[in-house]
């Protein structure tokens, strides 16, 4: 259905006639204003050019009105209003915090036989996490050696998503700093009116960096009634080459789980570990149960502007006034009665 924000504007579509009538106008009325072109005095002095008939002045009038027409109807704005789409609403400030140091270039996932690294593999299953959250509020957060916000808390999931799959590793610097995340984390979600304030924290490693430890990060998350779910990633063994042939390793040997599984049994949250993507996408499934989407809605009506489409062919119906107002016609000339074929 298309509407009009403002159709109160439509009451100045008889203003030109308004301003014609009321005010004295100049010596001559049948003319319309527009900027004289430089050639327009050769051009009349042209065989076969003349002036302006009464056919031309009525296109002229014909012209301006239908562009003061449109550019009435593009000040009042007309919109496209969608259908009726009810959107459920959880109430959830959910924050993800993301580990984009060097260590995640790991490739020790596995997606459909194609080796990922573990940014990759997580990239993959939050696109899906966060298409399945449409009530809730998510933001961004990633860290390294700094934390920094990517996306504040919102509810538009679609650029979310692209930010996302824009962070790179090494972005945040080399080391890693879980406790200043958290810390950040806590600081954008503490405030809020909503009850229901989630953080999920995915790290490969251990605090190596940060001016706040994670135990008096634990303890800010705790008093500000923050659930922490903490993620571990990464996979136990894999196999090396070296000088002396291939050798297994355990590519997770730095991270710390003790300190994620108590992060998480402090807040109230659970801790996770994610060896395969498989794994991975059935933690995000047991997040799903665990912050269960509520049946509470809201109605909302998706608004598309139109206004750019009547102000466009009010410009160019303009454009054709000012041109067609000043060049000369060509008078029509009956052929010669005594031409004869040679």
């Amino acid at each position: 259905m298309v509407t009009l924000a403002w159709p109160w504007l439509l009451t100045l579509l008889p203003l030109p006639w308004l301003v014609r009538r009321l005010l004295p106008g100049p010596a001559s009325t049948d003319t319309v204003l527009a900027p004289a072109l430089p050639i327009q005095a050769r051009l009349a002095g042209l065989p076969g050019v003349g002036s302006p008939g009464q056919a031309h002045r009525r296109w002229l009038k014909l012209l301006f009105a239908l562009a003061w027409a449109l550019l009435v109807i593009a000040l009042a704005r007309p919109q496209h209003v969608g259908e009726n789409t009810q959107v459920p609403v959880t109430g959830r400030d959910l924050m993800l915090a993301v580990d984009i140091s060097p260590s995640m270039e790991e490739r020790d996932m596995v997606m459909q036989g194609r080796p990922l690294n573990r940014l990759e593999a997580l990239k993959v299953v939050l696109d899906d996490f966060i298409n399945h959250r449409a009530g809730d509020r998510m933001g961004l957060l990633l860290f390294g050696t700094e934390p920094y916000i990517q996306a504040p808390l919102t509810f538009d999931h679609k650029t979310l998503r692209t930010l996302l799959f824009e962070a790179g590793l090494g972005m945040a610097g080399r080391a890693t700093a879980i406790g200043d995340a958290i810390g950040l984390a806590v600081k954008r979600l503490r405030d809020l009116p909503q009850q229901h304030r989630v953080l999920i924290l995915l790290t490969d490693g251990a605090n190596t960096a940060g001016n706040l430890s994670p135990e008096k990060a634990r303890d800010i998350a705790a008093d500000s009634n923050v659930r922490i779910h903490t993620i571990g990633i990464g996979a136990e063994t894999a196999v090396r080459q070296g000088l002396f042939g291939s050798r297994r390793v355990n590519p997770s040997s730095d991270l710390d789980e003790g300190l994620l599984r108590d992060i998480a049994a402090a807040t109230g949250g659970q801790y996770f570990r994610a060896r395969s993507i498989e794994e991975l996408q059935g933690i995000y499934q047991e997040i799903d149960r665990l912050e269960p989407m509520e049946l509470e809605s809201r109605s909302w009506r998706p608004v598309t502007d139109l206004y750019a489409w009547p102000a466009a062919a009010a410009l160019t119906l303009w454009l054709a006034v000012l041109a067609f107002a000043r060049v000369p016609v060509l008078a029509a000339k009956a052929s010669p009665a005594g031409w004869r074929r040679s």
